[in-house]
């Protein structure tokens, strides 16, 4: 009890938006270290692709579930401290995965791994809005870094299983987590004290009307965590399929499927700007609206057409994340934020992971790709019905007014 006591008082600090966007890109990227480098792993142990993947089924389920455990725990003891974990947790986790020697020793590192990753969500984002500053903004750059973290995945770990095998990307994965783990605590900086003069402050109460704008955020959340896991995993297949008079070959359209997620993720930036000026209710409006148009016309178009169709309804999609944490730092105060993201996270968590069974059976039932985009298209319609949910909050009730300095 006296060493987390000390070490809570070490760590009971914050660090600079940089460092919690990095930590965001590496929670993205050890989570996909598996993914990648599943083929060769299963090489190694005698099993095909579509066998050996169930093994990291554990490591995503634990990525989800664990987070109201890691929202308790920072607010029992520190979100620094919870942090400082996380970073060494992962790192080692990798390590350990580098070295198993049978693929259940590897499934239960992968899951110690989603453990350690299960922490940054509810407790690294509630670190980032709880200054209360610009968090529109700050929140649309952090978004660009963790989806910077998947789209960087496949391209390191592909040229690291050139360099050697699978052991080789967990091992390099994990010695690069604990050496930015060392970064993040020599970068904290002691200013506990006005952070704890603005909690207290924000900690009054919730808004008015926060039921029925977190009955919104969720609804939101539900619908968009479908779409988006549905759009993230289907695009490279559909185009794939859907782009003929483009390349035909894999790795061009994969490399496609890339460069629209790519500069997609950059909309967020746009849109965290665009709610640090309008109310969220009127931008959440607009960006389920242009869901429902150009995700419904990608299922229309081939080519040229689709691919810009693809890309301008990825902004919209990608556009809808800082959306909701946003929400969640004017109604909710800053004790709860840490609980409240786990919640919303695990629910998007959920919701993501029924996409492939859900998908599949469309398509198996003799369905055409192009017609999952015509379901998410309607989906997108209870994106729209948030915001019109959504209620106009006043400024004199906004909670996210709390300025630190």
């Amino acid at each position: 009890m006296r060493f987390m006591q000390a070490f809570t008082a070490i760590t009971s600090r914050q660090v600079s938006d940089l460092y919690l966007n990095i930590s965001h890109f590496l929670d993205h990227f050890i989570m996909l270290v598996f993914a990648k480098a599943a083929y060769d792993a299963g090489r190694h142990f005698g099993l095909g692709y579509e066998d050996i993947m169930v093994y990291g089924v554990g490591g995503f389920v634990l990525f989800g579930s664990m987070a109201p455990l890691a929202a308790h725990l920072a607010d029992r003891f520190s979100r620094s401290a919870l942090m400082v974990v996380f970073h060494f947790g992962i790192g080692l986790a990798a390590i350990l995965a580098s070295m198993t020697q049978s693929v259940w020793q590897l499934a239960a590192a992968i899951g110690l791994i989603g453990v350690f990753a299960a922490i940054y969500h509810p407790v690294g984002i509630a670190m980032l809005i709880q200054s209360n500053r610009r968090i529109g903004f700050r929140l649309g750059i952090n978004g660009v870094f963790g989806n910077m973290g998947v789209a960087a995945a496949p391209l390191v770990i592909g040229i690291l299983l050139t360099m050697g095998d699978w052991r080789l990307c967990f091992l390099v994965s994990g010695l690069f987590c604990i050496s930015y783990g060392i970064a993040f605590v020599m970068a904290l900086d002691g200013d506990a004290p006005v952070i704890a003069k603005a909690t207290k402050s924000a900690s009054a109460g919730f808004a008015p009307n926060w039921r029925l704008a977190l009955g919104a955020m969720l609804l939101s959340t539900a619908s968009g965590g479908f779409i988006f896991g549905a759009m993230t995993f289907v695009v490279p297949r559909y185009f794939e399929i859907s782009l003929p008079d483009i390349s035909t070959s894999v790795a061009v359209t994969g490399l496609l499927a890339s460069l629209v997620y790519a500069c997609a993720s950059f909309s967020q930036i746009g849109v965290g700007w665009l709610i640090d000026r309008v109310p969220p209710k009127w931008v959440l409006m607009a960006v389920g609206i242009g869901q429902v148009i150009f995700v419904a016309l990608a299922a229309r178009y081939t080519d040229y057409a689709l691919f810009f169709a693809m890309l301008i309804a990825m902004c919209f999609v990608f556009g809808q994340i800082p959306i909701t944490d946003t929400i969640l730092s004017r109604y909710v105060p800053d004790d709860w934020r840490a609980r409240m993201l786990s919640v919303k996270f695990m629910i998007n968590l959920s919701i993501g992971a029924s996409v492939l069974p859900i998908c599949g059976v469309i398509l198996q039932n003799g369905y055409a790709m192009s017609s999952l985009f015509s379901v998410m298209s309607g989906l997108a319609c209870l994106v729209v019905l948030a915001g019109v949910l959504l209620p106009v909050q006043s400024e004199a009730h906004r909670l996210d007014k709390v300025l630190v300095k």
